[in-house]
């Protein structure tokens, strides 16, 4: 058994591209449209040939989709929390929870799913600012 992707449902598809690929780095892998149906699938991952999320965008959809958070999280690892962290901010991502301890971040979404940031390895040697930052809103 191998895992092949976790779906989630955006809302505003553009949006969620540019967290996705132009703030988080993910690479659109493949993409289908269904006229018939009304709806698009958008691959996303970190490389060819990983484990994807398959973005659903509903062309029809009015609201956006509740209970976000419902849906547990994203996880992926990376090679220095902090600086990643750090970039994220940059590109204007709000840092929910801090990686205080080196090893653990979360951010969320613009359709609120929680995404869980992973220290490769060992955790990071404690430091600031991330030492000092608060929690802020749900992750």
């Amino acid at each position: 058994m191998k895992f092949l992707h976790t779906m989630i449902r955006v809302f505003d598809l553009d949006k969620a591209l540019d967290f996705f690929v132009d703030r988080l780095g993910l690479i659109e892998t493949r993409r289908h449209e269904y006229p018939e149906g009304r709806f698009s699938l958008i691959f996303l991952a970190t490389a060819e040939n990983e484990p994807e999320i398959e973005l659903t965008y509903n062309w029809d959809e009015k609201v956006p989709y509740t209970g976000g958070r419902n849906f547990g999280h994203l996880a992926f690892s990376v090679g220095n929390i902090y600086e990643y962290c750090e970039k994220l901010q940059e590109k204007g991502v709000q840092i929910l929870r801090p990686p205080r301890d080196g090893r653990m971040a979360f951010i969320r979404s613009p359709d609120q799913i929680s995404v869980e940031i992973l220290q490769e390895g060992k955790a990071l040697e404690p430091r600031e600012p991330w030492l000092s930052m608060q929690n802020q809103g749900e992750w």
